[in-house]
């Protein structure tokens, strides 16, 4: 990484002193609910808007809770982004092993984040994202019509959830599907280890993977958006291999994976709320279908990618706090959003609440780049499933059904269904 992407010196002070009282609360913690944020959270709700939490390395932390000072602190700019500063906060050991490797749009700041950025949002404009309706659609009745021949019982994520992003993502980006085996799992242990070798192994072996396929590209070019990013931004040295290698894998990674859990997770949740989804199933002959309101509820709801990180580079004072440089700050969006002083009755799953402002894709500029394309694979594939399948329910009991810790993002591990 070139000196461009960093932001500035970031002077750390010497203990990372912390102005309220210790709430003796550890982060990440998991789920006892797949759907509900951790009960050892509930001290941190009282300590709204900022709490102070220990990392697995015994580093504490500022947490934010509080959805007004959330919005205010991810659009400040003396927040940094720069995982290879030695005080960016780490949530896990495995976040510790890889962070210093470098992460494109998620890991860098400006001017390099605006450069990155730049580049990549003609290909995720709502009008690009929207034409690619067709191919979603008959990728999700492709998928459907293979479990309907199957018959039942499935299990959702391996036959639905998972495959749908993947393939958009594939076709999106140029890459082979044929290699979804390998870049689905590098991806799970990049995300979820076990170990931390076995997440910096998955993260050499999808660098390796990505550099051979540019040089495919190069001598064979396609039609897929990292051919653009070779024949041009790289062919004109606006980024260079390593660079290119890392954005690769970032969309990828997070093109397939956030999408796949609040596919399963959605409709595992839905299925746990009958009366919200006989509302659902009953609005897909309005002229104004619920389902894009359904999809905002269910992101708020859910807040699958829980912990943003950031590093503070000159002392911010906010909500009654000094935030001081070289601090690190964590945003909890499951807390966030739900905040009873942005939402009422932030427990209740209800999307004809008026509030929209969810975080769950961030704020700022470093808010999610792809979240037109999340919206509308989520609108197809969660009405396409509950009307091809209105008898669709859980095939074991729900207590029975295993769901990701929560040192990774959110999700059904497996969904097994009937109908």
């Amino acid at each position: 990484m070139t000196e461009s992407t960093k932001s500035g010196p970031i002077t750390t002070s010497p203990t990372h002193t912390l102005d309220p009282t210790p709430t003796n609360v550890h982060f990440p913690q998991d789920r006892s609910c797949p759907y509900h944020p951790p009960t050892g959270y509930a001290p941190l709700r009282e300590a709204r808007p900022l709490a102070r939490v220990t990392l697995f390395d015994g580093r504490p932390v500022w947490l934010v809770t509080g959805h007004a000072v959330a919005r205010e602190l991810l659009a400040d700019p003396r927040l940094s982004t720069d995982r290879e500063h030695e005080d960016f906060p780490s949530p896990t050991e495995r976040f510790a092993r890889v962070r210093k490797r470098g992460v494109a749009l998620l890991g860098v700041d400006d001017p390099r984040h605006n450069v990155q950025r730049r580049m990549l949002i003609p290909s995720f404009s709502v009008k690009r994202i929207a034409a690619l309706r067709p191919r979603i659609q008959e990728t999700v009745d492709r998928l459907l019509d293979a479990m309907e021949a199957e018959g039942p019982p499935a299990e959702l994520v391996s036959a639905f959830a998972l495959p749908v992003p993947s393939m958009v993502i594939c076709a999106l980006l140029g890459v082979p599907y044929a290699d979804h085996d390998f870049f689905e799992e590098r991806s799970r242990r990049l995300l979820r280890g076990p170990r931390a070798e076995d997440t910096q192994a998955a993260r050499d072996e999808l660098d390796a993977y990505f550099s051979a396929l540019i040089d495919r590209k190069r001598r064979e070019p396609g039609d897929g958006l990292l051919d653009e990013l070779i024949h041009q931004q790289l062919a004109e040295g606006a980024v260079d291999r390593e660079e290119l290698v890392s954005l690769a894998t970032i969309l990828l990674v997070a093109g397939h994976e956030t999408t796949a859990n609040m596919i399963s997770l959605g409709t595992f949740t839905l299925l746990q709320h009958p009366e919200r989804l006989a509302e659902l199933k009953a609005g897909f002959d309005a002229d104004e279908p619920l389902t894009p309101a359904v999809v905002e509820e269910l992101l708020r709801y859910l807040s699958i990618a829980d912990g943003l990180l950031r590093l503070v580079k000159e002392d911010i004072e906010i909500a009654g706090s000094t935030l001081r440089a070289g601090d690190g700050v964590i945003f909890s969006t499951s807390l966030i959003n739900r905040d009873d002083a942005a939402y009422e009755s932030p427990e209740e799953l209800d999307w004809h609440r008026a509030t929209r402002h969810h975080l769950a894709f961030g704020f700022g500029v470093h808010q999610c780049l792809g979240q037109n394309l999340a919206r509308l694979e989520l609108e197809i594939a969660l009405r396409s499933l509950f009307e091809r399948l209105p008898g669709l329910r859980l095939a074991v009991p729900a207590e029975e059904i295993p769901f990701k810790p929560g040192d990774t993002i959110q999700g059904m591990l497996e969904l097994p269904v009937t109908w």
